[in-house]
């Protein structure tokens, strides 16, 4: 069992490295909490117990450029002095960027912390691995902070109307991507005091933009599920959609076309292949409870009474449906929220079901949690 802490696990990598960590069965997670920083003794208890320590925590932005280098460097000096206390040497990752190359005091503050760990890892004879990161998106970060991806994912879902300031060419990496670097780097005890992250996409600002705005007119004002045609597309995708407010966005009801014959609703229109199935549940049974981390799922009643409830993994607020056949709607769902269908009806509930790839018994992406903790 590797016990694995992450400093900055409320934030947007740390977040999704934490849940991507709780899936491997062989790694026990050592919580962390940023008021440790504050704390002397929880700090120290907090390095005792790591095998192998990934340092996110740091200040990506500030008004005074000199408060945010003396953060960044009191963090790393901080969390060094705890280890030395405790003469513990845990395998340190660092989160540095391609900030190093700029003239800048962040980018200072990350080389510069980047070196103290060096310095540390020879005199302690431990393992070191100094992370030189691209350009990081995908669901849940921050906008007008971690990304321009998440400020114009916000700013389509929410009214407002993005503008670029310097059309520039981005070197990304998917935050998926990225933790399952981190993972391979852990299991692999790979060190290197710098490690240079590839990245696996490249494009302009504005090509960006321009594949956000089709997400919005296609998927978010009238629910087409747009052509999506490699990966980034796929996690450029997933990354727009968790800036909607789900709560008011869904249902999303749909046209009843009807006459003597009986009635024809269209459930999905796509760009895309996928999947699409039905099933149907008896009264009183529950299905699901569980989540993905990649794929794209619609639900649809079309017969009966349903309630569907989900929850994004790592909180505790649970998202509430209730779905009518004589009012066909559906519901999407997120990456990384478990979910669940049930009948609460007294006839049979039929639901329509659609995801974007074919069921593989050898890679399912299907995670099993309950909603209701």
């Amino acid at each position: 069992m590797i016990k694995i802490g992450i400093t900055g696990q409320a934030g947007f990598v740390g977040t999704h490295l934490f849940n991507y960590l709780g899936l491997q069965n062989e790694v026990e997670r050592i919580s962390f909490d940023d008021s440790f920083f504050l704390d002397v003794s929880k700090l120290k208890d907090f390095v005792r117990q790591c095998d192998v320590i990934v340092h996110l925590a740091a200040m990506n932005r500030h008004n005074d450029p000199d408060v945010l280098y003396r953060t960044n460097i009191k963090l790393v000096e901080d969390l060094i002095a705890a280890m030395e206390t405790e003469k513990v040497s845990p395998h340190v990752i660092f989160s540095s960027s391609t900030q190093e190359e700029r003239d800048n005091l962040y980018g200072l503050s990350k080389k510069e912390g980047r070196e103290l760990f060096i310095n540390w890892a020879q005199k302690q004879n431990a393992s070191f691995t100094g992370l030189v990161i691209p350009n990081v998106f995908g669901p849940f970060g921050n906008p007008f902070y971690n990304s321009v991806i998440a400020t114009f994912s916000h700013q389509l879902t929410h009214g407002e109307q993005p503008r670029i300031d310097v059309d520039g060419t981005l070197n990304l990496i998917y935050v998926g991507e990225l933790v399952e670097k981190i993972w391979e780097i852990i299991k692999e005890k790979m060190s290197a005091p710098i490690y240079p992250v590839a990245y696996s996409a490249q494009y302009k600002v504005s090509q960006i933009l321009e594949l956000l705005q089709k997400y919005k007119k296609l998927y978010f004002d009238n629910g087409v599920i747009p052509a999506l045609n490699n990966r980034f597309e796929l996690n450029l995708f997933n990354t727009f959609r968790s800036y909607i407010d789900i709560s008011n966005h869904f249902p999303v009801f749909l046209r009843k076309h009807s006459d003597a014959r009986g009635s024809f609703i269209e459930t999905v229109k796509t760009e895309v292949g996928g999947q699409f199935s039905f099933s149907t549940t008896h009264p009183g049974i529950t299905r699901g409870e569980h989540f993905h981390s990649r794929k794209i799922e619609r639900f649809t009643v079309i017969q009966g009474k349903a309630t569907i409830e989900m929850r994004k993994i790592g909180t505790n607020e649970v998202l509430h449906f209730e779905l009518d056949g004589n009012n066909p709607s559906f519901v999407d769902m997120p990456t990384w929220y478990t979910h669940n269908i049930s009948n609460i009806g007294t006839d049979d509930l039929i639901t329509l079901f659609w995801i974007n790839e074919f069921f593989d018994p050898t890679d399912p992406d299907t995670f099993f949690e309950k909603v209701r903790l």
